[in-house]
């Protein structure tokens, strides 16, 4: 395991998960009955709650297909199967997304600050974007794997 992959997993797990996004500041809102009702308690908790999934734990990480991979909560397409590398941090990750399909925010809960990446259309928590990946972009979209769907070309 890398040391940047321990050292976030193991601080993310100490840390209050932070609220949700304001209801009303995206297209698509839901109660939150209504997310808990669509999600598993493991989605809830990352897309609804800005929780982190252990490294290594999702299958997309391994995915290899063309395909694209799309938002959980609202099934806007997010990512192409083109974008997504190998990046060695146990999360799927991707040098790009899709024109228009997230939205950024600051994000100061790990002593530092880093950049959230939410689903433009319905405001779920998808992961970071650091300032680490590969050309052309040098970003690594850090995803985590609950909060999307992959769907084969």
């Amino acid at each position: 395991m890398k040391r940047r992959t321990f050292l976030l997993s193991g601080a993310a797990a100490f840390l209050p998960l932070r609220a949700a996004a304001a209801t009303g500041e995206f297209e698509i809102t839901r109660s939150e009955a209504e997310w808990r009702a669509r999600l598993s308690d493991a989605e809830y908790r990352v897309m609804r709650k800005h929780a982190t999934e252990r490294p290594g734990s999702s299958p997309l990480d391994a995915e290899t297909r063309a395909g694209t991979y799309h938002c959980r909560g609202c099934d806007l397409p997010l990512y192409s199967s083109d974008a997504k590398y190998d990046s060695g941090t146990g999360w799927p990750s991707f040098w790009e997304s899709l024109p228009g399909a997230i939205g950024t925010r600051p994000d100061r809960s790990l002593f530092v600050t880093r950049t959230e990446v939410h689903c433009r259309r319905c405001g779920s928590h998808l992961g970071h974007v650091f300032d680490d990946g590969p050309q052309p972009t040098g970003k690594r979209h850090c995803l985590n794997g609950v909060s999307l769907v992959f769907k084969p070309a």
